[in-house]
């Protein structure tokens, strides 16, 4: 079982990754592997609306999306982890997530348990974290939670470390994560597969 943990932080070991390091360590420890995206080294841009994706396997911008979308296939999980700005999530995930998630239509992602977790110096997490939570309701996946929502609080990977209530709730969604994986992988065995699709349903309002 393998699990894709995405930093979203421009800060490529800061307190994101910090948070995400604590869940990944979880993960191992129940033996699934995890592979780790840095984001925000790079600029990321948004969509374009241009529809190429409709015709075509991948975002017209090859870039990390199109990269992680290959990974994602053959992915079981995920956790997406952001910074807060102005009580949502970062602009470069925001671009990324909008990408991903809508170029490749939910196809690689569907039943696949998500998380995501927030790290802030002090408010604004929440917001960000529903935020986040709405490419994974859209995409058919389990949303997976923890002990509190998924948040951690610093403003250096010391300060991070020394939130023990967000520590916390990084190592238990770790192990959480592995726990619903192992669920799925025991269901699919006893022939419990995800239910067929049903041909979508449009309702533009006008």
């Amino acid at each position: 079982m393998r699990v894709i943990l995405i930093n979203g932080s421009p800060e490529q070991e800061g307190c994101t990754y910090t948070g995400l390091s604590i869940a990944a360590e979880a993960l191992h420890a129940e033996g699934v592997e995890t592979r780790m995206l840095q984001l925000g080294q790079q600029a990321m841009e948004g969509c374009r609306a241009c529809h190429y994706c409709f015709k075509h396997d991948g975002c017209v911008i090859d870039d990390q999306v199109n990269e992680f979308v290959a990974m994602a296939k053959e992915a079981d999980g995920f956790i997406f982890g952001s910074p807060v700005h102005y009580a949502a999530a970062g602009g470069t995930i925001t671009s990324f997530m909008d990408r991903a998630f809508f170029s490749a239509r939910g196809k690689p992602y569907r039943g696949k348990p998500a998380a995501a977790i927030v790290c802030c110096r002090r408010g604004g997490s929440s917001a960000a974290l529903d935020q986040l939570h709405k490419y994974f309701s859209i995409s058919q996946m389990p949303i997976v939670s923890s002990v509190y929502w998924n948040m951690i609080h610093g403003n250096t990977p010391e300060e991070v470390m020394r939130d023990e209530e967000g520590v916390q709730v990084m190592r238990v969604l770790g192990r959480n994560m592995a726990w619903l994986l192992k669920c799925i992988a025991a269901g699919r065995e006893a022939g419990v597969d995800f239910p067929a699709q049903e041909k979508r349903v449009w309702t533009n309002f006008i």
